[in-house]
């Protein structure tokens, strides 16, 4: 790709510090040296769109000027603390009033980190052991996370795969997976093994695959008939989707949420908020030894980070910030679907305006399964030729921010134009 055709000496580097030379993330080795608005710069100085957005957290842009200047007046007066600080609990407070779910928050650094103890805490409150998950459902790193993430082969439900080395075998039993948007099997599952199940965690859109109508009022029904606790992995839709997040725009309540990504501001933070008869057992004192939750974390509630969380809420809150943000994803979904259609390749614009993806198929897309007959030669052409003409993004994301302008727009219609008619050449 022509894009890591420089950078030769810092490829070497990273390879002998770095177990695959990188972080782990994004992959591919491109080093970007700084950001400003829409866009990102690598340190040969090539300019990129950024529809990457440090993958969501940066829905205003980079280096917003009132974010900068509140977190470096917090900086000038010391970055960690360890104890509780101002800043962490005015965020707590906003974070109640927007969010349907939330009466108490619990913060943590990583959404990764939100969603295990959103899963632990679960356990601690039903004293059940397990979790349904959906097949294809991102959660983090933990193990429980890490089964059936990302499967190659199709086994039957609801046995759990795991996708990473290191997992214990008893992980497994108390996992049981199902599959995305089929309220049927759900049902069925959750009814067979009602005393046994802690909690359902879902992301509200997964990944960019949204819920069908009555899916996720399905597992409301369900978790109130057998005392199962609903978690909403909003790390992504949290402050996304809408100010009140999925849970705004869907109407449907969980028990627990975690967020992550925007409440930050672009700095390590996340949340764990729900129903504070099921917050207590972070409580020591109310729960009792036996049925505390310890969470202790080093950064948790940082002050630079709630600092520029409740100013990126701050800008999220203005007037017609919403619609701005909607309407720039619409624009660039457009684009996807006219340039696509004009050379005719088949493919699926799937998503919310504020986090989507096209998919080269010719049929709807409602779960993970329907991703695996992807054309995978076809989608990497097309990722490839995009960020070869300046768009940086996830290979299987369009984040949204904005601060995208008109002349962003017609770049990005330029190089998506170029990259279907690549595409349909091949």
């Amino acid at each position: 790709m022509g894009y890591i055709r420089h950078n030769g000496d810092w490829v070497a580097r990273a390879n002998k510090v770095l177990p695959a030379g990188d972080y782990g993330n994004f992959g591919a080795p491109l080093f970007v040296k700084k950001g400003k608005g829409s866009r990102v710069w690598d340190i040969e100085g090539r300019e990129y769109i950024d529809y990457l957005i440090g993958s969501g957290p940066m829905l205003l842009g980079h280096a917003h000027p009132e974010v900068v200047e509140v977190v470096q007046e917090q900086i000038s007066l010391g970055t960690t603390f360890f104890t509780s600080n101002v800043y962490g609990i005015q965020l707590a407070e906003e974070i109640c009033k927007a969010v349907a779910c939330a009466e108490q928050v619990r913060f943590v650094s990583t959404g990764g980190e939100a969603d295990m103890y959103a899963m632990r805490l679960a356990r601690a409150f039903t004293g059940r052991d397990k979790i349904v998950k959906f097949e294809g459902g991102y959660h983090g790193m933990s193990s429980e996370a890490q089964m059936s993430l990302a499967p190659t082969t199709k086994a039957d439900f609801p046995r759990a795969q795991p996708d990473s080395a290191g997992i214990p075998e008893s992980v497994h039993a108390e996992m049981l997976i199902a599959p995305y948007n089929d309220s049927q099997f759900a049902a069925s599952l959750i009814e067979e093994y009602r005393n046994q199940i802690a909690a359902i965690i879902v992301e509200p859109q997964q990944r960019t695959i949204p819920a069908v109508p009555g899916f996720l009022e399905t597992l409301r029904a369900i978790s109130d008939e057998h005392g199962i606790v609903l978690i909403f992995d909003e790390v992504v839709t949290g402050f996304r989707f809408a100010y009140g997040g999925a849970q705004e725009t869907t109407g449907v309540v969980s028990d627990l949420c975690t967020l992550g990504k925007t409440i930050g501001g672009g700095f390590p933070l996340a949340a764990i908020a729900g129903r504070e008869e099921i917050m207590r057992h972070f409580d020591k004192n109310i729960i009792g030894a036996g049925n505390w939750l310890m969470m202790v974390g080093t950064l948790s509630g940082n002050p630079v980070a709630s600092v520029a969380g409740l100013k990126t809420l701050e800008i999220l809150r203005r007037e017609g910030t919403y619609d701005k943000l909607r309407k720039n994803g619409e624009t660039v979904m457009g684009m996807l679907t006219r340039h696509l259609h004009n050379v005719g390749v088949p493919h699926r614009v799937v998503g919310h305006p504020t986090v989507f993806n096209v998919v080269f198929v010719d049929s709807d897309v409602g779960d993970y399964r329907d991703l695996l007959v992807e054309d995978k030669l076809c989608a990497s052409e097309f990722h490839s030729q995009l960020i070869e003409n300046g768009i940086l993004r996830l290979a299987g994301k369009f984040y949204i921010s904005l601060a995208l302008t008109q002349h962003d727009f017609d770049a990005t219609e330029s190089a998506i134009e170029t990259a279907a008619r690549s595409i349909a050449q091949t």
